[in-house]
């Protein structure tokens, strides 16, 4: 009999200690459930309204390579790795959930542009027609030292079930008047406008444009379009632009030309 008991005695102890420990573990968060229609807290440089878990983490590379496309004949693009060996315009983003539906990130460029930002997940499509989140940003070139041009944006989504999104992102951003010699309006608002469709189980396709409908207008409306491939927590998307600005106030003062296009691609990469 006492053999049985100390035979026993192990398996008591294991599931002793096992039982407050499974009795502890924390709630599912649909936060960290894989989201089909919005595969990405982006569009290119759209944001989108997929929630970042809170307490987790979020990475984005952006590359923008600064030779247009059709910048000479078909032979010097092609000797010329169709825009490979240009220089780039690069960019490192790293988001944080600080709480739920709630997150914060700073984004650097290689032109030494500096983008502090927050977003709030307002109402979620979970409970109404749309899904509408609030974001607030901060442009500073130079490092952060010389010029800064805040921004507000509305970001309007609506999921097309497992198949895909569409967005509205009306915004509003000061000090997009660079000029060395500025004159007229220092203001800019834009309304952009985007869809994302899966083609596959883990392919996409993407639209966006952010035409500016008052204020201060740059060049010409920034476009980008492309395609995208899910694996795991990552996410590649090339893309095809017409300027290769990534921040908010960037994105105001709007692409280099009409004809102008270039070959860029983004990296994300969800720590959760």
């Amino acid at each position: 009999m006492k053999r049985a008991v100390y035979c026993l005695l192990p398996f008591v102890l294991v599931a002793g200690l096992a039982g407050p420990a499974a009795a502890q573990a924390p709630p599912d968060d649909p936060d960290r459930d894989p989201n089909h229609a919005q595969p990405d807290f982006y569009v290119a440089t759209m944001p989108t309204n997929l929630r970042l878990p809170k307490g987790k983490l979020a990475f984005r590379l952006t590359h923008r390579f600064l030779r247009t496309l059709g910048d000479g004949d078909f032979g010097d693009l092609a000797a010329r790795a169709f825009g490979f060996d240009s220089g780039a315009q690069i960019g490192v983003d790293l988001k944080y959930g600080l709480f739920r539906g709630g997150q914060i990130g700073v984004y650097r460029t290689s032109d030494r542009t500096i983008q502090f930002s927050a977003q709030y997940d307002a109402v979620s499509q979970k409970r109404a027609p749309v899904g509408i989140g609030i974001a607030v940003n901060i442009d500073g070139t130079d490092n952060f030292s010389d010029e800064f041009s805040p921004g507000a944006a509305v970001i309007v989504s609506r999921e097309l079930g497992e198949q895909g999104a569409l967005y509205l992102q009306p915004a509003l951003v000061a000090n997009t008047n660079l000029a060395l010699d500025p004159a007229g309006d220092d203001y800019t608002l834009l309304a952009g406008v985007g869809a994302r469709v899966r083609a596959r189980k883990n392919t996409f396709l993407f639209i966006e444009a952010s035409p500016r409908l008052a204020g201060y207008k740059q060049g010409v409306t920034l476009i980008s379009f492309g395609f995208e491939q899910r694996a795991g927590g990552h996410l590649f998307q090339l893309n095809f632009s017409n300027g290769f600005g990534t921040t908010l106030a960037q994105v105001a003062r709007g692409g280099t030309g009409r004809d102008d296009w270039y070959l860029g691609f983004n990296l994300s990469r969800k720590f959760f």
